[in-house]
């Protein structure tokens, strides 16, 4: 059976118990700590006093940085594939002649 770890989270002020692989104990322990500056910056800069709405605000500021990955790399594979093909007509022309 593969080794975990139980480790204990704090967000928003509140704990959260966790069984994990170690591997993920960095990743996760980086997050927990990205949230709560997150939170403290929202609850900062706008009069936000409900948990739950700057909890909502953190979920929407990550995913969006999540798609805005996705839809840059899917960009630049788009532009590494027009190189390829550039290249491999180069190549053919080349090759052919």
């Amino acid at each position: 059976m593969a080794e975990t770890l139980k480790i204990k989270l704090s967000i928003a002020n509140r704990v959260y118990p966790l069984t994990i692989p170690p591997s993920q104990e960095e990743g996760l322990r980086k997050a927990a700590k990205n949230i709560d500056a997150m939170i403290k910056q929202f609850e900062q800069s706008y009069s936000v006093r409900d948990k739950q709405d700057v909890l909502a605000m953190c979920a929407l500021q990550f995913a969006s940085q999540v798609e805005q990955k996705s839809l840059d790399k899917e960009h630049v594979n788009e532009h590494v594939e027009e190189k390829l093909k550039a290249l491999n007509t180069v190549l053919q022309e080349h090759l052919s002649s």
